[in-house]
């Protein structure tokens, strides 16, 4: 069968503002179990630019694809786009059969389908061999009810959903189709060579505001020594200078963390590895810190959400200021940058709240920060928290943790957003931070914090920009609720759990 991929264009300011482009890891981890099974596919990553809907159309339409297949990353924030997209090619070719796949419709397929017939059939959970059956049953003709882990219309147009399908027990089983991209055009950190991968899947803390831990269903991780070989046959056959992993926890197990940090130091390549990761994890492994700067770790995002005890037990987070503070100490004495995440919003703050925030960020003494709006998604246990908080903003293109949502009691969107504006400076560009961007010792993470600063500045005025001149926040909005539908915690694992594998027993749990 003929298939086209289609990665749509995004409208988060994220994705528009930095030069840097980096290839859609889903859809080529869907592609190359694809093409092994003799199927002729190919990608559109109309994410570049942005590539108009005309022009994504015609590209689809000039390959005469038996299916389309649309996926992105930015799932919720994405699918309006998808949605366009999909229903542009069904007026270009009603009998094209388009099937879409992500987190969000993974949970709101019921909603998805009901609200408009462009998508044929949607793929539920991970999409490797979901996927591989779909287009077997439809190029043989096959009933789709024999199908798990997808939601369809039946003959007569009622919405059906098959038993969820079973998590991947061995991820080196399926192969991400390199072949699909052109590897030139695609960087990071200011024009490296770059691509997305993942060592592990999941992960097994219970942070109850995260969207991805129950899609993933259980944490599992590739065979480090394949992973790292991987790694250096893109260095030396595509040029691949960085990697940026997508992984929630890749180091949820130091025994097979371990093992891979030891097999890239026997690749011996130039190989840059930025990711996200615990600041507990780091404080665990103090003792092997500089294998990871050998391995070549550069940078770590630290998902520490916030810096407010009673917060952090709200959601269920698991850390502690101590081991955060101490983590960001530990990978500055190892040459690995701190990227700090904080997340405005999971209760009813005051301006004192977010002034002691404030203070304990300058404590932490982070290398960068990544300052957020909590975003609930209403597949996780945080949704039913919020339930009845009041959402402002119902353009769902707004939900990606870059624009406040929901209404906060004591601050209005104005006094929220300058304060938060204002953080992000006065942390960027405390004197200590930029003596570090000026003159730290290694001139790798010096080009890497200079090559952030840039951006971040571009980001910084666009975003301040977009708020004063085009947006108009709902005054008497809708409750969450109202606005999403019932929780639905109830089904976060999106799968059936695996049967227990050789390389899930030494995960954290």
């Amino acid at each position: 069968m003929k298939i086209v991929l289609i990665n749509p264009p995004h409208t988060a300011i994220g994705s528009r503002i930095p030069d840097d482009h980096l290839p859609p890891l889903g859809l080529l981890s869907v592609g190359g179990p694809l093409i092994d099974d003799g199927h002729a596919v190919s990608l559109v990553d109309a994410d570049f630019r942005p590539m108009p809907i005309p022009e994504i159309v015609s590209m689809v339409m000039a390959a005469s694809p038996d299916l389309v297949l649309i996926g992105h990353s930015g799932s919720t924030s994405a699918h309006p786009t998808a949605r366009t997209i999909a229903e542009a090619l069904k007026r270009s070719d009603p009998a094209i059969s388009i099937i879409y796949g992500g987190v969000f419709p993974t949970y709101h397929w019921r909603e998805v389908l009901a609200e408009t017939s462009a998508f044929d059939i949607l793929v539920r959970g991970e999409g490797e061999e979901t996927m591989r059956r779909l287009a077997d049953a439809l190029a043989t003709n096959r009933p789709l009810a024999t199908i798990p882990g997808i939601a369809f219309r039946d003959g007569h147009g009622e919405i059906l959903a098959t038993q969820p399908a079973q998590a991947i027990a061995d991820l080196d089983a399926y192969r991400i189709g390199w072949e699909l991209i052109d590897h030139r055009k695609y960087s990071y950190w200011g024009g490296k060579r770059a691509v997305v991968m993942q060592f592990s899947r999941g992960c097994p803390h219970l942070c109850n505001y995260c969207g991805q831990r129950g899609f993933w269903t259980r944490w599992r991780h590739r065979s480090p020594e394949l992973f790292a070989r991987e790694i250096g046959r893109l260095y030396r056959e595509e040029g691949v200078e960085l990697i940026n992993l997508a992984d929630e926890n890749p180091t949820s197990s130091r025994k097979a963390w371990l093992a891979f940090l030891e097999a890239m130091i026997a690749e011996n390549v130039p190989v840059q590895i930025a990711g996200s990761t615990r600041a507990d994890d780091i404080v665990r492994d103090a003792d092997i810190l500089h294998l990871y700067r050998k391995a070549g770790v550069v940078r770590w995002l630290l998902g520490m959400e916030n810096t407010d005890e009673a917060t952090l037990a709200l959601i269920k987070k698991g850390g502690a200021k101590a081991s955060d503070r101490e983590a960001i100490r530990l990978l500055r004495k190892h040459d690995i940058l701190s990227m700090a995440t904080w997340v405005v919003g999971f209760e009813e703050e005051r301006l004192s709240d977010l002034w002691r925030g404030f203070r304990q960020l300058l404590s932490y003494d982070p290398d960068q920060i990544q300052a957020l709006y909590v975003t609930p998604h209403r597949w996780t246990p945080f949704f039913r928290i919020a339930r009845d908080r009041q959402v402002i903003e119902t353009d769902t293109r707004k939900w990606d943790y870059k624009h406040q949502v929901l209404k906060m009691r004591h601050l209005n969107p104005l006094v929220l957003v300058l304060c938060v504006k204002l953080i992000e400076v006065a942390v960027q560009a405390r004197p200590k931070a930029v003596m570090r961007i000026l003159f730290h010792r290694d001139r790798q993470q010096r080009h890497s914090m200079r090559w952030y600063t840039q951006i971040g500045r571009r980001v910084w005025f666009h975003e301040l920009f977009e708020f004063l001149f085009r947006r108009r926040h709902i005054k008497d909005g809708p409750t969450l609720e109202a606005f999403w539908g019932a929780p639905q915690d109830a089904e976060e694992e999106s799968m059936l759990r695996p049967q227990r594998h050789v390389r899930s027993l030494d995960a954290a749990e």
